[in-house]
């Protein structure tokens, strides 16, 4: 169940109105009287405590001036007459600029916060890990949603200020108070529009490009743009490429060292999420690989996209496939191309059809037993977890993999 966040508050105007009313009462019971109310001295507590709270309203100008009792009494009471009114108008006057700008008066005072862009599954993600290690850094949300369920969840659930507007302007980043912002998190699907505004903060604040990190949803567009000014400045990720990292390095490097000979990895699924598992492989499983199979309805097309950017190593056997995981013909054609009976094969569900993923896993698992078997869904499945642990199936989520793997560093602010 997720926790609601609780914003911390700076309650000085319930503490100043706390302590006026504090020393009125005890100048009151010190023996101090007013002009008007000469008896209040000898009145009993209740009395005493009736009249300091009637200085918040017009209480004072019917009581008059403050007389006789001690003079540290006396000051107490004349402190409490100026302060409490003082305190009512204040009080009135901030409730009225929330009421007529509450936006720009919650940005006002921003200072050390976390700005994040974009109202999806990856901006609730990075939300509830940044909150599980970090409850008081102030939230800005900017979110473009007309959902007002969604942005009543960032601020009950994240204790988040909500925002709408163009991150492309810089009159609407200054706003933001971008140059006090600990971390600036463009997280929306519009790629393009996170560069863009990326660039638009590079030239608006020198220096705080370490602090930009951008999501860029295409694996294409981000290889593409990686020798760009915005690239190098700052940090681009691709959800799939956090995921993919957690996944290689989590689980299947210590099953890669313990298994003799070299293994055999059959991706099933070769879009976003079975490129960036292969191209992890390659980084940080060299020597480990003997053969990689992929399977896809659309593999030769899409492996020939991700050669354009990705640089395929040599060290092991590729073999592609086309056609659906569903159909009996396409494992027959694994099977004969290579051995996958032993303890040293991984098959990787990754479609993004789950339910395909998970029984397809199940059959691979009755046939071969010896074998590791890992199915992808892309939320986290209470249901795909427990059969998982009934059926010794790997079962992972993208969003979970991507919480897990969300760099230290984003979320804790030093």
């Amino acid at each position: 169940m997720q926790k609601q966040y609780s914003p911390p508050q700076f309650p000085w105007l319930s503490v100043g109105a706390l302590s006026v009313f504090l020393m009125a009462l005890i100048g009151f019971e010190s023996g101090v009287s007013v002009t008007e109310r000469p008896e209040l001295s000898t009145e009993g507590f209740l009395t005493k405590a009736y009249y300091s709270l009637s200085l918040f309203v017009v209480g004072g100008v019917d009581l008059g001036t403050p007389l006789g009792g001690p003079l540290l009494g006396q000051a107490m009471v004349w402190t409490a007459y100026f302060g409490a009114p003082m305190l009512a108008a204040w009080g009135l006057i901030s409730a009225l600029l929330r009421a007529l700008a509450p936006q720009a008066w919650q940005l006002k005072r921003l200072r050390n916060h976390v700005v994040v862009v974009g109202d999806g599954e990856l901006a609730i993600s990075y939300l509830r890990v940044l909150r599980e290690h970090n409850r008081k850094t102030p939230v800005v949300v900017v979110s473009n949603t007309g959902s007002e369920v969604l942005r009543d969840e960032f601020k009950q659930s994240f204790g988040a200020v909500v925002v709408s507007g163009d991150i492309t302007h810089q009159f609407f980043l200054r706003e933001l108070r971008v140059e006090r912002a600990r971390r600036i998190l463009l997280l929306n699907d519009n790629s393009l529009r996170s560069y863009e505004a990326a660039s638009v903060l590079l030239n608006l604040v020198p220096g705080i490009a370490s602090r930009v990190i951008i999501h860029c949803s295409s694996l294409r567009f981000m290889r593409s743009m990686a020798n760009t000014r915005v690239a190098n400045h700052c940090h681009c990720f691709n959800t799939y490429h956090l995921a993919a990292s957690g996944l290689v390095r989590g689980q299947m490097l210590e099953h890669f060292h313990e298994t003799r000979p070299k293994d055999v990895v059959i991706l099933a699924g070769f879009g976003r999420f079975g490129q960036t598992v292969l191209e992890e492989m390659q980084n940080s499983a060299s020597g480990e690989l003997d053969t990689v199979l992929i399977i896809d309805k659309d593999a030769r097309r899409r492996v020939l996209v991700a050669d354009e950017q990705m640089k395929f190593s040599g060290d092991y056997r590729r073999e592609l496939f086309e056609g659906d995981i569903a159909h009996p013909e396409v494992w027959e054609q694994v099977r004969n191309t290579v051995s996958v009976d032993g303890d040293n094969t991984v098959f990787v569900l990754g479609t993004g059809r789950e339910e395909e993923n998970l029984r397809t896993a199940l059959w691979l698992r009755r046939k071969y037993p010896q074998s590791m078997v890992i199915a992808r869904s892309s939320k986290e499945s209470l249901f795909a977890t427990e059969v998982g642990r009934e059926h010794n199936i790997i079962s992972i989520s993208i969003a979970q993999l991507l919480e897990d793997n969300i760099p230290r560093d984003w979320i804790e602010m030093r």
